[in-house]
């Protein structure tokens, strides 16, 4: 069992963000996580959920670091008689707005890993993609959650920005190597709608050649990659997504799965603490769980499991390991070249 909680808040909005984040209200907060409590209380009876049983957290956002430890210490302290012994704490952060106070606390709290919205160490990047921090607030930021005792530690960084160059990469790259991280996520820049990209689509440039050689760059670098954008020390809660496994999603905008429903509280942050409970339920058919296992699987580590397949599926399944496309191994196909995982999949359906 997986929880994961939205926070929608953020200090800025990003040139390319397409999530559900509101730099505005933040006279909301307080109301806003009475309401998170509200709707776990219910979530926790609806996933029968027991002692011991959630094996990872991950807060995100929006901008987690943004909403103070002691707004979330209610939350986590109801939690803590459900989390597993070891269980993977995430949260997100921005490095202008994780501060040495707000590590300690969060860690005093439970967290035991961080996810580092970075993106570049190069300043002009930085302000064209519209982030609120600059490369020496990154750096500090890290090097100050390594002090506190962080163990694992994550940074994203974007690629295929127009203007990227080999160089450039090379640069991002170094300097995150030099801090103490464990993982690494390395996103390629989307248009996404209603952002404000959308209407600057030659913010994007489209280099194939420039984020494999990107991708070999960080594995070379003993980061290895288990999932198309992901590197290192596997982040178990993100595996668990791509197992299919259930999760609890709370918070505006958030989504929540069980057996084969999703479940989608409100987007607006009003009508989200006016009644938490209500949702939007999509049932998924069997079909559409097979699909989303099948491309899951192959973008990361985790593979397809042979009884998944049509007999028809399997023989197509079997030519692509003939001819090196698939590997075999423990009743599961996996996939050498993540970055050809819709592709495979899509040969494998048919």
């Amino acid at each position: 069992m997986l929880l994961y909680l939205h926070i929608p808040y953020c200090d800025s909005r990003c040139h390319y963000c397409s999530f559900n984040t509101y730099v505005d209200r933040f006279d909301t907060r307080p109301r806003y996580m009475q309401a998170l409590m509200r709707q776990l209380e219910r979530d926790l009876e609806r996933y029968e959920v027991g002692a011991g049983q959630i094996e990872t957290l991950f807060i995100g956002g929006g901008t987690p670091s943004t909403v103070t430890p002691e707004l979330y210490a209610p939350l986590l302290e109801r939690l803590r008689p459900y989390l597993a012994p070891g269980a993977e704490c995430t949260t997100e952060a921005n490095p202008n707005s994780a501060s040495a106070s707000w590590l300690r606390g969060m860690k005093e709290l439970g967290i035991n890993r961080l996810s580092f919205g970075v993106q570049s160490f190069d300043d002009d990047k930085l302000r064209r993609l519209g982030r609120a921090h600059n490369s020496r607030q990154a750096v500090e930021a890290l090097e100050r959650a390594a002090e506190l005792g962080f163990e694992r530690i994550s940074l994203d960084l974007i690629y295929n920005c127009a203007g990227d160059t080999a160089e450039l990469l090379e640069h991002d790259l170094s300097q995150a190597l030099k801090l103490s991280i464990t993982h690494l996520s390395a996103y390629e820049l989307t248009i996404e709608n209603g952002t404000l990209f959308e209407k600057r689509p030659e913010a994007r440039q489209k280099n194939d050649t420039l984020a494999r050689r990107f991708a070999t760059a960080i594995e070379s670098s003993g980061l290895k990659q288990y999932e198309i954008s992901n590197f290192g020390d596997p982040c178990r809660h993100n595996l668990g997504y791509w197992q299919l496994k259930d999760y609890i999603g709370l918070g505006a905008g958030a989504v929540g799965f069980l057996r084969d429903r999703r479940y989608y509280p409100p987007t607006s942050i009003d009508a989200y603490c006016a009644d938490p409970l209500a949702e939007r339920i999509e049932l998924l058919s069997e079909d559409e769980l097979k699909t989303e296992r099948l491309f899951l699987g192959l973008r990361s580590r985790v593979g397809v499991a042979s009884e998944l397949l049509s007999p028809e599926e399997k023989k197509r399944a079997d030519l692509l390991c003939s001819e090196g496309k698939l590997h075999f191994a423990d009743g599961r196909y996996r996939n050498p070249d993540l970055f050809l995982a819709d592709e495979i999949a899509l040969y494998i359906m048919d």
